[in-house]
């Protein structure tokens, strides 16, 4: 977490979370969710402008943490924005590397080590890492089918709506209740 957001929690202890304003969709874009854009419906129905700025969006991911009931937030200043996520809390890429299988990188520039495949009802392929779980990018499917055409990655099967609850995680926070 940056030092100037770490400054603003000890002046500003007791700012209200905000829900609702922020969503990451399958594709690891971020997106802006005004009163019209909620009042239209849930995230990613609609989903409000496309966060396109770069230090805004470098902000945001370096302050994007869980709390402890697996809602995923952006920590901006005092201020906890949670974010309505479209599939999963991390979006992976994949790179060619020369080894058996590609490298992970999460949405947000870190890398990551796999741990598990999974496939969904819908076809689309989550990776479990020991940054926790996250859809792959639809652009690195090439390589991920691969990595599992080869054998290095051999997806379990499970329908999407178990994988929040299995992997610890809210697709929507602005719909849960605080201490729910």
């Amino acid at each position: 977490m940056d030092d100037m957001v770490l400054a603003a929690l000890r002046k500003w202890p007791n700012v209200p979370d905000c829900r609702g304003w922020l969503g990451l969709d399958a594709r690891g874009d971020w997106y802006m969710r005004d009163d019209a854009t909620q009042a239209a419906g849930p995230f990613p129905r609609s989903k409000g402008s496309r966060i396109l700025h770069d230090k805004l969006r470098a902000f945001i991911e370096r302050n994007y943490l869980p709390d402890p009931e697996g809602a995923w937030y952006f920590q901006n200043g005092p201020q906890r924005v949670y974010v309505e996520l479209e599939a999963a809390p991390w979006v992976w890429r994949l790179h060619a590397c020369g080894a058996a299988t590609p490298a992970l990188m999460s949405h947000t520039g870190q890398p990551a080590v796999f741990e598990s495949a999974w496939l969904d009802d819908m076809g689309r392929l989550f990776l479990q890492t020991d940054l926790g779980f996250g859809l792959v990018h639809t652009q690195d499917m090439t390589l991920a089918a691969d990595a599992v055409t080869s054998g290095h990655w051999i997806p379990q099967d499970a329908p999407f709506a178990s994988l929040p609850q299995k992997f610890g995680y809210v697709l929507s926070p602005a719909q849960k209740s605080p201490g729910s």
